[in-house]
């Protein structure tokens, strides 16, 4: 007997789902993918059953070549997709140049002036419906060489679309991407000039931004509508690239950041630190992930580290708390991909490459596995999951397709022709991939 589509949801309501869905309804549960990792914050797409095989010949809906680069990730709202990047624009300067941040390797040279754009691509046929100029600057960095310029994904609900390009700008967009209003929050300073990549989370009314560099570091919350901002934090951070959750846990909404000093957990209302732990690396990039009244945060940098968090009567400093640090972890930690949680089970990778742990979140027992993924090297995107079913993207283009079981079976591998960097959306029974030339929406082709 097929199940409702909304009563896993009810099931998941009663039993305290953490707010991390952004406060949004069943609607945007089951046909949106508003956010970096999607509804839940997790990769899980409840309701989403895309295909499970193709190639460039086979189950391309449409694909449409986009202008620049960046490793956003799509944000998908009904019938509208969207997404940020970076174009070089006017001539190339004299003599290209880099930033000369302290420790900078394999950086990309500064060589012209970029325009930083948001555009919106049509979720039926590709096309591209608008793109807005929304900065043009000479970049202040260049980034890592498997980095971009336009990073940080966008967020988006029914009436609005958050891109944010860091140094450039944070931009609140109406849908039509006329600008409603905009804030500069200064030029940020990265570790060994790496480049920027934080994306900004939206709860309700309020949108959150993590600004971890190497000078004065803070988390600021704005008002959805306004950009009247609400609060600013102080963060004893430097460079992170983790992007922000939220939850809600004992009726109190908290904002949840990884850092390379602590995870800690902010008051939404007031920005007030509730409680932190200490424990990550440096170069924190993977962002947490929750299930009802428990946090997973993991990094692998100078050395490896992943902490289950209880959140239940977590306060002040619980890094030698055993009530609320029920587990901790050494070993295949996930480093640039963000770990996936998929009922209450967490995937993983260690470091970026194609070794895949699966630990089980409340007591951190790895019942199975590492299972090695034969040809896959090189994993920026995350991993997402739906319909029972885990995917995996490397930079080549090569994806599979595993299922959800406690030794998890292979169901395809699927090779693009673009290289890929950015986490994947899956809505309904679309699967879009953003590469560095082409967004691709993948379909069975019966439907």
């Amino acid at each position: 007997m097929k199940i409702p589509a909304f009563i896993p949801l009810i099931l998941m309501l009663l039993n305290g789902l953490p707010r991390s869905c952004q406060g949004w309804d069943d609607e945007a549960l089951e046909y949106q993918w508003p956010q970096f990792r999607g509804p839940l914050a997790t990769g899980v797409a409840p309701h989403a059953d895309p295909p499970v095989k193709w190639s460039e010949d086979s189950n391309v809906l449409w694909k449409v070549k986009l202008p620049g680069l960046g490793h956003s990730s799509p944000a998908v709202w009904e019938d509208r997709i969207f997404l940020t990047t970076s174009v070089p624009t006017g001539k190339p300067l004299a003599k290209p140049r880099y930033s000369g941040r302290p420790g900078a390797h394999d950086n990309l040279p500064i060589t012209q002036r970029e325009q930083f754009v948001a555009l919106c691509v049509d979720r039926n046929n590709g096309k591209i419906l608008w793109t807005r100029v929304l900065a043009e600057a000479i970049p202040n960095e260049g980034g890592h060489e498997t980095n971009s310029l336009a990073s940080a994904s966008p967020v988006v609900d029914e009436k609005y679309v958050f891109a944010f390009f860091g140094s450039y700008g944070l931009f609140c967009l109406d849908r039509e991407g006329k600008v409603v209003w905009q804030r500069d929050l200064g030029d940020q300073i990265t570790k060994h000039g790496h480049g920027e990549g934080a994306s900004p989370v939206l709860y309700r009314d309020t949108l959150v931004v993590n600004w971890d560099h190497e000078g004065d570091s803070f988390v600021v919350a704005f008002d959805r509508d306004s950009g009247r901002e609400k609060w600013r934090t102080p963060r004893d951070e430097k460079t992170s690239w983790a992007t922000p959750i939220v939850v809600e846990n004992e009726g109190r909404i908290q904002v949840v950041i990884s850092g390379s000093h602590a995870v800690r957990g902010y008051d939404l209302a007031t920005g007030e630190v509730i409680w932190e732990c200490r424990g990550l690396s440096a170069n924190v990039v993977a962002s947490p992930v929750s299930e009802p009244g428990f946090v997973y945060a993991a990094s692998s940098y100078d050395f490896q580290a992943m902490l289950g968090i209880r959140l239940a009567g977590a306060k002040g400093d619980i890094t030698d708390n055993r009530e609320n640090v029920i587990w901790k972890r050494n070993r295949r930690t996930p480093y640039v991909p963000s770990p996936l949680l998929y009922d209450g089970v967490l995937y993983f990778l260690a470091h970026y490459q194609g070794v895949l742990s699966r630990v089980v979140g409340k007591t951190g027992e790895e019942p199975t596995g590492p299972f090695r993924l034969p040809g896959l090297h090189e994993l920026y995107a995350s991993p997402v999951a739906a319909a029972g079913r885990i995917y995996l993207l490397d930079r080549s283009g090569l994806m599979i397709v595993l299922s959800q079981r406690e030794t998890p079976e292979f169901i395809s591998a699927n090779q693009l022709d673009d290289r890929f960097s950015a986490t994947p959306a899956l809505v309904g029974n679309d699967l879009f991939l953003r590469g560095e030339r082409f967004l691709y929406c993948l379909r069975n082709e019966k439907e």
